[in-house]
């Protein structure tokens, strides 16, 4: 929900952001997703009114890491048990809740040690104050030895991980999709649309996410790999006769992720829960593997730092 408030200068209205989220809720969706650092907090503010009165209705899911302002006091950044446990408490006042469902840690730090993660995240979940607890955007060792530690030491567990992946970064094929598999925690994967790339609007000329937030969390088309990985998410969209944007979202769901979305407007919303109606052949799912091969892009770094993975919003109900 990171398009929840325009405190960034780029996202949806209070209004907008309503009429999105009663939506997504009407069409029988129910895991929420935002972070402390979206729109400075504004995001975490829209979602505590929004589910007043029916918050079991809702898994709520949020982040730490980065702060709830443009200049945050360095005591309350970064993963430390300190950080955590102010931003947990400042988030369950924005969210006017007395918990959080699934807390994450939004990114390495390069710093706090996983010994002290694990720790502060038990600390958390004992006080009832969280739930389950996640990593996002860890690299795979870091996943692995924190889900250790959590088991060895009876902690809670580490449920699930964060990370981008879609037809233009399938880096995590590598590794983390794998980690998850074999150690059974939810693979939480986000940007499915390489930041709206993969809808080909940007060949039409629109800008969006391109030029939004310093073009940051974004994939621009700018290799053969790419390119073909467009062409033919808009083949294959126009054999099914559906828009681009459930073609890729569809494939994420079919290679093992759990695509989270992040509409800015209510047509964007709609179009994006499409794509759970979408059955791809096997033939169209080889075609779009081939065109997008993992080696031969990897060429390509990603174009967002970890500072600035915040991009996921809603959980798509896919099959």
């Amino acid at each position: 929900m990171a398009n929840f408030g325009k405190r960034w200068g780029h996202g949806a209205d209070e209004a907008e952001s309503a009429a999105i989220f009663n939506a997504y809720a009407e069409a029988g969706g129910n895991f929420i997703d935002t972070a402390d650092v979206y729109q400075f907090g504004q995001s975490e503010e829209i979602v505590g009114g929004l589910i007043e009165g029916r918050r079991e209705d809702f898994f709520l899911a949020t982040k730490f890491t980065n702060g709830a302002s443009p200049g945050p006091n360095r005591l309350v950044t970064g993963n430390s048990r300190k950080a955590m446990v102010a931003s947990a408490e400042a988030s369950l006042k924005r969210l006017k809740t007395d918990r959080i469902d699934l807390y994450w840690v939004h990114h390495p730090d390069a710093l706090t040690p996983s010994e002290e993660i694990v720790r502060g995240l038990d600390d958390l979940a004992r006080a009832g104050k969280i739930l389950y607890a996640g990593l996002s955007n860890f690299p795979a060792w870091r996943v692995a030895r924190a889900a250790t530690l959590a088991e060895l030491s009876r902690a809670v567990p580490i449920a699930a991980a964060q990370f981008e992946y879609s037809l233009v970064h399938r880096a995590p094929e590598a590794d983390v999709l794998e980690l998850c598999r074999a150690l059974d925690i939810a693979p939480i994967t986000w940007s499915p649309l390489g930041g709206g790339m993969l809808t080909g609007k940007y060949r039409k000329g629109e800008t969006g996410r391109a030029e939004a937030l310093g073009g940051k969390v974004f994939q621009p088309e700018n290799s053969d790999v790419r390119s073909a990985a467009l062409d033919a998410v808009l083949a294959i969209a126009e054999e099914l006769r559906v828009t681009p944007d459930r073609v890729a979202i569809a494939w994420v769901a079919r290679r093992g992720g759990w695509p989270i979305i992040g509409p800015r407007t209510l047509a964007q919303l709609t179009s994006n829960l499409g794509a759970a109606d979408v059955t791809l052949s096997p033939a169209q799912l080889s075609r779009l593997d081939a065109a997008s091969e993992a080696r031969r892009d990897a060429v390509t770094a990603p174009a967002v730092s970890l500072d600035d993975a915040a991009t996921d919003k809603l959980l798509i109900p896919v099959a």
